[in-house]
């Protein structure tokens, strides 16, 4: 299930797309700027209009768990992802009340239930601010270009926030050849409406994640509340009557978190040799440790779950993508494309003086990424992290004592002013927090920092402050009082004074370990970062000249378009077909009745009479798609909704790298599903009624 953040095997040989190229079949993440009229046009007759552009663009949502959704009725209600929505169930349940085993319902407004740390994202505007942001480097050298990028970055953030009061992002595209203001409305008032039994959201479990056939309904509902009432939504997608069929044009609009495309073949070198290859041995060790923690008892299990499933989800990409890097095609596509590119550049003597060593900087910055990267990530790549909320907790307080002395463009770019309310909303957050959870956390993460450096190393030595990883962990978690959200905001209101006399012990870790960490931030920064965004802004500007603006960027976790059809495909020899049904369903739990991971909840198995088996569950489509796309809706021309994007196959993995539509599949929960398990399963009547046009009874 695609999910951001971290949250298959060796694939078939694939005809992957080259470095930089004209999009082919249905690939693309499109930006909404600048989206693939021609394409669409000629390809399957479609004109966009920008009044369908817009209206799409206000009808999606970002979710803060790192996911996508859209708004599906005039009264605010969101549709998304059971997985998405499962950090907020977690955090609404409790061992009393498990709302991920059990399931929601709320059978009237009342009763829908206010979502902590939840905040969901419209794209209002989007505005090129490359001009500013480059003007502001000119002449510098490439380090104190990057910390002048950054700086201006942050001043366009905070000059729009307090203009228009929209939540504000100056985004990177083309790695840096682009930077595109993006405005945002937040809604922070965020009620569960719907979520079934992650049993019958998760069908399958682990074993058939990242495959096809599936039967899931990994759906949730939340709603917008504005005021104190539901959102009167002005731009919404409305649902089919009818679903999607086979070959039907069909969209899907939400927001892919990253893919590296557009890379170098150096760059693509150093994540099969180097980076990837870390990234998951981490996630397999982590796997273990939280295996072991949710064995001891039902409890760990449940307060474990969200994590496990996370690291497991995230464990699969990586194996997926490790697998597409170690295919000599892919690399032989990269290369050839690299060199073509290259070729016109050192043709044409201007070209060749202003981007001709863009190719070679950037592999300079792979050798010095290589070598930086290990005590880089032992402190949480700059952002200090050691996956723990108490930590984080004490890590931002810390650092806010710091920042907030600095004007706004001189912090860390994350305590800008622009992002202060954000970032102090998650400070005091009243979701439940476990001792034993948190101090499993913090022991793994401090001796996974001793295995990657050495225990003599002084990143470790700071860390333990002479004690084993378990015992500092026990000592931390056991002594702090950031568990208390009133002591929190002592801290944070109290500024640098009471910062600086507080001897808690996670504020200590954080203390000892801040002169590291932003050590290490500052030498990638410079030595990293800046020296990419230089020199893919050139590679882009070369492949702007040979191809013009016709090639869409990577993904950066903004909202994209892709388009694309029903579709089935070819699997060992056997046709795949492209929808599932209810009945299927049934079959597949007879068929695998010894399994826990297949048995059907109660809620099912006494609803078989009433259902329409022959209804379309699940199906498979072309668009191109990557993890953060989870809850994107599928729609067709008329903007109604036919889908709810939940995952990709095991042929799409692949997809950071390249796309194929010969076997590279998304995976949709069908409308009709949707619909007919409301009705059928949960007797949710005020929801279909609402989902189906009609105003819901209050």
């Amino acid at each position: 299930m695609f999910q951001l953040p971290l949250r298959r095997l060796l694939l078939a040989s694939l005809a992957l797309a080259p470095l930089a190229h004209a999009s082919r079949a249905d690939e693309g993440m499109w930006l909404f700027n600048r989206p693939p009229l021609a394409e669409m046009k000629a390809r399957y007759g479609f004109d966009a209009s920008p009044e369908w552009m817009e209206h799409v663009q206000r009808s999606c949502v970002r979710v803060s768990t790192g996911g996508s959704g859209s708004i599906v009725s005039a009264d605010g209600l969101v549709m998304t992802n059971h997985h998405v929505a499962s950090d907020i169930l977690e955090k609404l349940s409790s061992k009393e009340r498990n709302l991920i085993e059990k399931g929601f319902w709320a059978a009237g407004l009342a009763d829908e239930l206010k979502c902590p740390d939840l905040h969901l994202d419209v794209l209002w505007t989007i505005t090129d601010v490359t001009e500013r942001i480059e003007g502001a480097a000119k002449g510098l050298g490439t380090a104190e270009a990057g910390a002048a990028k950054r700086k201006m970055q942050t001043q366009i953030e905070d000059e729009a926030k307090q203009a228009r009061g929209l939540h504000c992002e100056v985004v990177t595209l083309y790695q840096g050849g682009r930077y595109h203001l993006y405005e945002y409305k937040r809604f922070e008032d965020v009620r569960l409406v719907f979520a079934p039994e992650t049993q019958s959201a998760f069908y399958g479990g682990d074993n058939d994640n990242f495959e096809y056939p599936r039967y899931c309904l990994d759906a949730t509902f939340f709603r917008i509340y504005e005021n104190g009432a539901p959102l009167k939504a002005e731009n919404f997608l409305r649902w089919s009557a009818n679903g999607a069929a086979d070959g039907e044009l069909c969209f899907v609009a939400g927001h892919p978190g990253s893919t590296q495309r557009l890379n170098t073949v150096a760059h693509l070198e150093y994540l099969r040799d180097f980076a990837v290859p870390r990234a998951t041995t981490r996630l397999m060790r982590a796997e273990v440790w939280l295996q072991t923690f949710s064995g001891r008892s039902a409890e760990n299990a449940r307060i474990a779950r969200g994590d496990l499933f996370s690291v497991q989800n995230s464990r699969k990409v990586y194996v997926g993508r490790l697998s597409g890097l170690l295919d000599p095609q892919l690399f032989a596509e990269k290369r050839a494309a690299e060199e073509k590119l290259r070729a016109a550049v050192e043709a044409n003597p201007e070209w060749k003086a202003k981007w001709g060593n863009a190719w070679e900087k950037i592999a300079q910055a792979q050798a010095t990424a290589a070598i930086l990267a290990p005590r880089y990530g032992a402190v949480g790549q700059g952002a200090l992290s050691l996956g723990t909320d108490t930590f984080t907790f004490a890590k931002d307080i810390l650092r806010l004592a710091d920042e907030l002395g600095k004007p706004s463009g001189e912090r860390l770019r994350e305590y800008g002013d622009a992002g202060l309310d954000a970032l102090k909303n998650a400070i005091y957050s009243p979701a439940p927090l476990y001792p034993e959870f948190e101090m499993m956390r913090l022991e793994m993460a401090l001796s996974g920092m001793a295995e990657a450096l050495g225990g003599n190393d002084p990143i470790v030595l700071a860390a333990l402050a002479g004690r084993s990883p378990r015992a500092r962990a026990e000592e931390c978690v056991k002594g702090t009082k950031l568990f208390d959200i009133a002591e929190r905001k002592r801290l944070v209101e109290g500024g640098k004074a009471a910062v600086d006399a507080c001897k808690d012990p996670l504020i200590e870790l954080a203390r000892a370990l801040d002169p590291f960490s932003r050590q290490m931030r500052k030498k990638w920064e410079d030595e990293v970062t800046s020296v990419e965004r230089e020199n893919y802004a050139k590679i882009a500007a070369a492949r702007f000249a040979v191809e013009g603006e016709k090639v869409y960027p990577d993904a950066t976790f903004t909202l994209r378009l892709s388009y694309g059809t029903v579709k089935g495909y070819e699997q060992n020899g056997a046709p795949v077909k492209p929808f599932t049904t209810f009945g299927g369903a049934y079959a597949k739990a007879e068929e695998r009745a010894t399994e826990a991971a297949y048995a059907l909840p109660k809620s099912w198995l006494d609803a078989k009479s009433a259902l329409q088996l022959e209804t379309p569950f699940n199906f498979v489509s072309t668009h191109d798609i990557i993890g953060g796309n989870s809850g994107s809706p599928v729609f067709n021309r008329a903007g109604e909704v036919v889908g709810l994007i939940f995952d990709g196959n095991i042929q799409s993995l692949v997809g950071n790298y390249g796309y194929s539509d010969v076997q590279s599949r998304s995976v949709s929960v069908d409308s009709r599903g949707i619909l007919e398990s409301l009705r059928s399963v949960y007797k949710a009547d005020r929801l279909v009624a609402e989902l189906e046009g009609s105003r819901a009874k209050r």
